[in-house]
């Protein structure tokens, strides 16, 4: 399917567009900074957060959790660690928009007096598996007496009065919420900014983004702030912010964890996209983590099948095949996801099989005429610029733009930018219907292809954490991630060092639908490997 004219004159436009308003932002910022009276938090010449001082903050959930079950550690101790850290970091990062300390405080006491009653058995592990581990939440899920705006100014008065199922599950596991976490305004933006909470900075370059709309999740995360946490992707927003944060991701098989409590949810043919899962940074902790978030619904997947990664068919795919709408893939994020190729190769005997895959080069727009499909029923998907009226009047984009350049909106530009570009899609009926028949094609091409024993190592991302408004210049680069929840496959994001300027790079590894516990088998095997995780300021 070749691009029309009309399809490259709009790539071109957007592209124009995009930059203009990135240099109106840039000159915006440079006023800024040459009137503020005071330097950034931290110092003037700081760039990464200081690294966390306390081993205590260097264990894996599964690991915390077996030491304070068997009292080698207090969870008192364990909170009071993470909650330090959380003081010492969040005034650089912004990523915790609102905390529970004290509450946390006092459940990690309940904790301490449970265990202290005698001594713990193989039951307990079994009944609370993350007993006492500190978890944070992206703020669009509902944890009770936190609010629940999801970064819309129309909702900052919103206190959610009951959890989430998943965050329900993970409580009900032990898991200890230290608070919430900011996203982008209504998570469809790849920058965790809002006018409610403000912008989070990369804990390895401030001045980078840490992705959306689980950012502040990736965050802290990465910055030692939390060891595992909750986030929820229907483009990408697991996968990007693990990627741009250096930790592990995973988006689920579409249908298997629940995505009820959040804000705001999926209607029509998205609740078919929309997937919840978790995000760690640690690869062990993603399957306990998957079994608690899932509950029943685990039963889908084959997370007690042994695998045995000799057996597993490998493919690669370095690019999409050259979209017009997105960034060449930068030469190290190449260069990293060769030498996975090369490990495979030389360390199990196998060979990895290159493929390229043809319609991966529209997936933006198969991403895009699916998003805005209907149903089976017939049912419209929801309009954006009703999310934005939060159950009001619509957000009329063309006006909010005039008052976002005066500095009169409440809302973002990307979100005004998504509200305007949502018009344009319903312009071409015919060419959207093909586009979801080609998506149609694509998933049963890439099932055939994987089948039962397959994984694909595919880029997380073109480039490498962008710098903060960069990701206007070129907006859809998100195609490499939101391809595959139109296409309903388990994908894991695996961290696999830092570039040359420090930053994060990492791969998908990507299956069959139910097949999760094959990348999730991989992305151990990889961080055992390439190293997993690297905390921030580590010279």
């Amino acid at each position: 399917m070749a691009l029309s004219r009309a399809e490259r004159c709009l790539a071109l436009l957007l592209r124009l567009v995009s930059r203009a308003c990135l240099a109106l932002l840039a000159l915006a910022a440079r006023a800024a900074a040459a009137a503020a009276p005071a330097a950034a938090p931290g110092g003037p010449g700081l760039r990464a957060v200081p690294p966390p001082r306390r081993a205590l903050l260097l264990l894996s959930a599964r690991q915390l959790a077996r030491r304070i079950r068997a009292r080698q550690v207090t969870c008192v101790e364990a909170v009071e660690a993470y909650i330090e850290r959380i003081k010492e970091v969040n005034p650089l990062t912004n990523a915790v928009v609102k905390d529970r300390f004290q509450e946390a405080l006092e459940e990690a006491r309940q904790v301490d007096e449970l265990l202290s009653e005698g001594p713990a058995d193989e039951s307990l592990e079994e009944k609370f598996p993350f007993l006492g581990v500190p978890i944070t939440v992206k703020e669009a899920f509902s944890l009770h007496g936190m609010p629940n705006t999801s970064g819309l100014v129309s909702r900052r008065n919103v206190i959610a009065t009951s959890d989430a199922t998943v965050v329900s599950r993970l409580k009900q596991a032990g898991a200890i919420p230290l608070g919430v976490t900011n996203c982008s305004e209504l998570c469809m933006w790849y920058e965790s900014s809002n006018r409610v909470y403000g912008r989070t900075n990369n804990p390895y370059d401030l001045q980078r983004i840490v992705g959306g709309s689980s950012g502040g999740e990736g965050c802290v995360l990465a910055a030692a702030c939390s060891v595992i946490g909750v986030g929820s992707d229907i483009g990408g927003s697991i996968r990007m912010p693990a990627f741009f944060n250096g930790v592990f991701g995973h988006k689920p098989t579409t249908g298997v964890v629940p995505n009820d409590g959040q804000f705001p949810n999926a209607r029509g043919v998205r609740t078919n996209f929309l997937c919840t899962g978790p995000m760690c940074r640690y690869a062990e902790d993603l399957e306990p983590m998957l079994r608690v978030m899932a509950g029943p619904g685990v039963r889908k997947l084959k997370l007690d099948e042994k695998v045995s990664l000799e057996k597993i068919k490998f493919h690669c795919m370095d690019h999409d095949g050259g979209s017009v709408f997105v960034s060449p893939v930068d030469k190290e994020i190449l260069q990293v996801q060769k030498k996975v190729v090369e490990h495979l190769e030389g360390e199990l005997g196998i060979q990895v099989q290159r493929v390229a895959i043809h319609k991966m080069k529209y997936s933006f727009q198969i991403w895009s005429a699916m998003m805005s499909s209907k149903d089976s029923d017939g049912q419209e998907a929801q309009l954006f610029t009703d999310l934005l009226g939060d159950h009001g009047k619509p957000v009329w984009p063309l006006w909010e733009l005039m008052k976002w350049l005066v500095g009169m909106s409440s809302h973002t530009f990307p979100a005004i930018a998504l509200g305007l570009t949502e018009k344009l899609v319903k312009l071409n009926p015919g060419g959207n219907a093909k586009l979801v028949s080609m998506g149609k094609s694509l998933q049963a091409e890439m099932e055939t292809l994987l089948g039962p024993d397959g994984v694909l190592l595919y880029p997380s991302h073109p480039t490498v954490a962008p710098k903060h408004h960069s990701p206007l210049c070129m907006p859809f680069n998100f195609a490499y991630t939101a391809i595959f929840n139109v296409l309903g496959l388990p994908v894991t994001q695996c961290p696999l060092g830092l570039s040359s300027e420090g930053l994060p790079l990492g791969i998908q590894l990507v299956a069959a639908a139910y097949n999760d516990h094959l990348t999730l088998t991989v992305a151990r095997y990889l961080e055992k490997a390439f190293g997993g995780w690297v905390f921030p300021g580590k010279a």
